[in-house]
């Protein structure tokens, strides 16, 4: 007897979800605990597994993937071997139902002429005659029946044609990999074939595919000028996979960067100075924030983990896109020394000279919008980073200096977007971290003088 299969329901407010994939195909045999097909639900990407074994048989008119289905609503059928499902033998029956119900004279002139008429149409123009529901097959299987035999009435490709080349395939290397684990792929370009040779007999997981993504990144040819094209794709990759394949939370406050803009007004007007780079706020940012990493280092994440030497990436943007130039060892430096690698880093960066070397390793970065009035923003976390500071405009504002006396002043106020990923970090750490980031910029002699 044929089993029905239905869309589940995932928790007591589920109404409906969304049809993902199916992850076994119509007349494939599958046994108790095989994963049918994928459900996306309000909360989670959810596999439904069988609880029959036998053939699965999809109706022509299921909800294609990609649907929106109600819950309960019919998706499938499990038979037995040789039964046939519900559909099929409905359309049997509609069949003899219309032959029953003509008048005879039309029945012994139209009963077989058609196929013959309809094959030799197919003669003449060079095209095989092949059945309705043969040719729905060859489509959703992908099988090119313009080289078949028929072996159906007057030559005609039938369904069992079809099924039978598809049959003598070369089957393709088992790749046993999650749903989510798929999607990762597809988004980051990792080939799964050779991933589970890689790993063999391991169901791959979402973690899996975004390890090797990262190793393919991280091993380059090292010293070598990339094309525009390829320093792209790498930065959008990235970027990607930290949009999609992480849990980011942005925390946003707002500094006083008063002491911070006069601390670069005397650097810029210091005469002894006058032959060294000045720094800029992302150079004054760069350093006191490796300071801040230093005392909370869950927020210094890089290939090995949390902590170590900070290396700082920053967001530049170019005529080619956004890239990602990185500052090594910024707690170790001092801030000139840093505004002239940053300003060497820009420049090529700009030039279109940047190598690979020099656009990986990051445990942490900086972004800045404040140049084109942007107060606040969402920053995207560059892998394998866990966080990334987001800088806006430092605008004057009049502001409470002092709530007892009532007394206020202009001052030079600056917001701050910290976003982090909160699969690796918890949000009290991250706001503690970003608490001291603003304290620093408050009181930069607390930094200047380590």
């Amino acid at each position: 007897m044929a089993i029905e299969i239905v869309m589940p329901r995932f928790g007591w407010t589920m109404e409906e979800g969304l049809l993902a994939e199916w992850t076994k195909q119509d007349g494939e045999a599958v046994a108790v605990g095989d994963v049918l097909f994928t459900v996306e639900s309000d909360k989670a990407l959810n596999e439904v597994e069988s609880f029959e074994t036998g053939v699965l048989r999809i109706p022509p008119n299921s909800p294609p993937p990609g649907s929106v289905v109600k819950v309960g609503a019919l998706l499938a059928y499990i038979v037995q071997p040789g039964e046939a499902a519900p559909f099929e033998a409905d359309a049997t029956v509609g069949q003899a139902a219309a032959v029953i119900g003509r008048e005879p004279a039309e029945t012994a002139v139209s009963a077989k002429p058609p196929a013959r008429l309809a094959d030799n149409a197919a003669e003449q123009t060079g095209k095989r005659a092949i059945s309705p529901r043969a040719r729905r097959v060859a489509a959703e299987l992908g099988v090119d029946f313009s080289q078949l035999g028929g072996s159906g009435h007057t030559g005609r490709i039938i369904e069992r044609d079809v099924r039978a080349a598809l049959a003598q395939r070369p089957t393709p290397a088992e790749v046993r990999a999650s749903p989510l684990a798929r999607r990762a792929a597809a988004e980051l370009g990792v080939d799964l074939e050779q991933l589970a040779a890689a790993l063999p007999g391991r169901r791959l997981e979402r973690a899996d595919v975004e390890a090797a993504a990262t190793a393919a990144a991280s091993t380059s040819p090292a010293q070598t000028s990339l094309p525009v094209a390829a320093n792209r794709r790498l930065v959008a990759e990235r970027m990607m996979a930290g949009a999609h394949t992480t849990a980011p939370v942005t925390l946003t406050t707002e500094a006083d960067a008063t002491e911070l803009v006069r601390l670069r007004a005397q650097l810029k007007n210091d005469p002894a100075a006058a032959t060294q780079a000045l720094p800029s706020y992302n150079d004054l940012m760069a350093k006191l924030v490796a300071h801040a990493l230093g005392e909370h280092p869950g927020l210094n994440a890089g290939p090995e983990g949390a902590g170590g030497p900070v290396h700082i990436g920053l967001a530049v943007d170019t005529e080619r896109g956004l890239l990602v130039p990185v500052l090594r060892d910024v707690a170790a430096k001092g801030v000139r020394q840093l505004a002239a690698e940053a300003a060497a880093l820009i420049a090529r960066a700009r030039a279109g000279q940047l190598t690979a070397d020099e656009m990986r390793g990051s445990t942490f970065s900086i972004t800045n919008l404040g140049m084109y009035e942007i107060d606040a923003f969402t920053p995207i976390i560059n892998l394998p980073e866990c966080a990334l500071l987001g800088l806006g405009r430092i605008v004057a504002k009049q502001v409470v200096v002092d709530a007892a006396a009532e007394r206020v002043a202009i001052r030079q106020m600056l917001f701050l977007s910290l976003t982090f990923d909160h699969r690796r970090i918890d949000g009290a750490p991250a706001a503690r971290g970003l608490q001291r980031i603003k304290q620093l910029i408050e009181q930069p002699y607390l930094w200047l003088v380590t």
